[in-house]
């Protein structure tokens, strides 16, 4: 069944791409960031594409157990890559948050690095202490305070949504583990209130909370984005108006090329393919937690864990 299981995730991965390239294609002519040429999108995700799909296959076959081997590899490197964010002309200031590094033409968001590398961690740990979860020491503490420098740096660039992000995955890799729930339950709703409160000292922030949990409110200026993505979804109905005939990409929905591309599958192909992507993302969950299920070891079984978890919490946690 696992056996299958990975073949129909290849099928769902693959239709998620081709609806994507299409969509893109039908929106980022409008972009205003395109630089006159209305195939560049198009050209910088064929790239990244064939990057994605070299690390595809070089993962592929490798032995997964080298990155139990290698887990304190990749969270020096992490930690780095995420303390350059603050460095003067290497972090990259946007939008009021220092998530991205830049030499020269090339620019990294180290935080995405950071996510592999709290995974690759916490399956190595309770891989090696599998007992470790009636040892409050070994099992919460230590685990916790460890992931916990890479969550401190990445919630200092003012990156709300990737520390909730990294702090939900870490807490449900945790659990898989066996490490006590109660105290899992109360550090967490520890952390969520701490995440609100820091929300609530940054005017930013705390603006786009507003926007999103109430757009209509704010829809001449920060709710705008999120009130014109749902006028865009519903005005498709079941139907859609047709692929390419969307009237919203045309900057009436600033960045409808980027995540919010959603919107305009909604307008353009109607009800029934927005719901054939979110039933593509659901299998997608599905067979990952198969194959994490069928895994060898502990190690594989917890790396497949915290991956998944980690591709399931993407959404909710973006908007912030």
């Amino acid at each position: 069944m696992y056996r299958k299981s990975a073949y129909i995730l290849f099928l769902a991965v693959l239709g998620l791409l081709v609806i994507g390239i299409v969509m893109l294609f039908s929106t980022s002519a409008f972009a205003r960031d395109s630089h006159g040429d209305v195939y560049f999108f198009i050209k910088r995700q064929a790239i990244w594409f064939g990057i994605g799909l070299v690390i595809c296959v070089s993962v592929a076959v490798i032995d997964y157990h080298f990155w139990q081997r290698t887990w304190w590899l990749w969270f020096v490197l992490a930690i780095v890559a995420l303390a350059l964010c603050y460095v003067p002309h290497i972090g990259m200031r946007l939008n009021g948050s220092r998530r991205w590094i830049g030499l020269g033409p090339v620019t990294f968001q180290p935080s995405e690095l950071a996510k592999l590398a709290a995974i690759f961690f916490l399956a190595a740990w309770f891989a090696r202490h599998e007992k470790a979860g009636s040892n409050v020491l070994f099992g919460f503490i230590l685990p916790l305070a460890i992931v916990s420098l890479l969550a401190g740096l990445i919630l200092g660039e003012v990156d709300l949504g990737t520390t909730a992000l990294l702090g939900t995955t870490t807490f449900v890799l945790m659990f898989a583990a066996g490490a006590n729930s109660i105290w899992l339950g109360i550090v967490s709703f520890a952390g969520l209130g701490a995440l609100l409160i820091v929300a609530t000292r940054i005017s930013e922030r705390m603006g786009r909370l507003s926007a999103f949990l109430h757009p209509q409110n704010f829809k001449e200026d920060a709710g705008l984005q999120q009130m014109q993505a749902l006028i865009a979804w519903g005005s498709g109905g079941i139907e859609g108006r047709g692929l390419g005939n969307g009237r919203h990409k045309m900057l009436y929905l600033p960045y409808a090329h980027t995540d919010f591309i959603f919107p305009i599958i909604g307008e353009e192909l109607g009800l029934r393919f927005s719901l054939l992507v979110v039933f593509l993302f659901v299998v997608i969950i599905v067979c990952g937690i198969v194959i994490a299920l069928h895994a060898k070891d502990r190690f594989g079984l917890l790396l497949g864990c915290g991956v998944v978890t980690l591709l399931a919490c993407s959404w909710p946690c973006k908007p912030q």
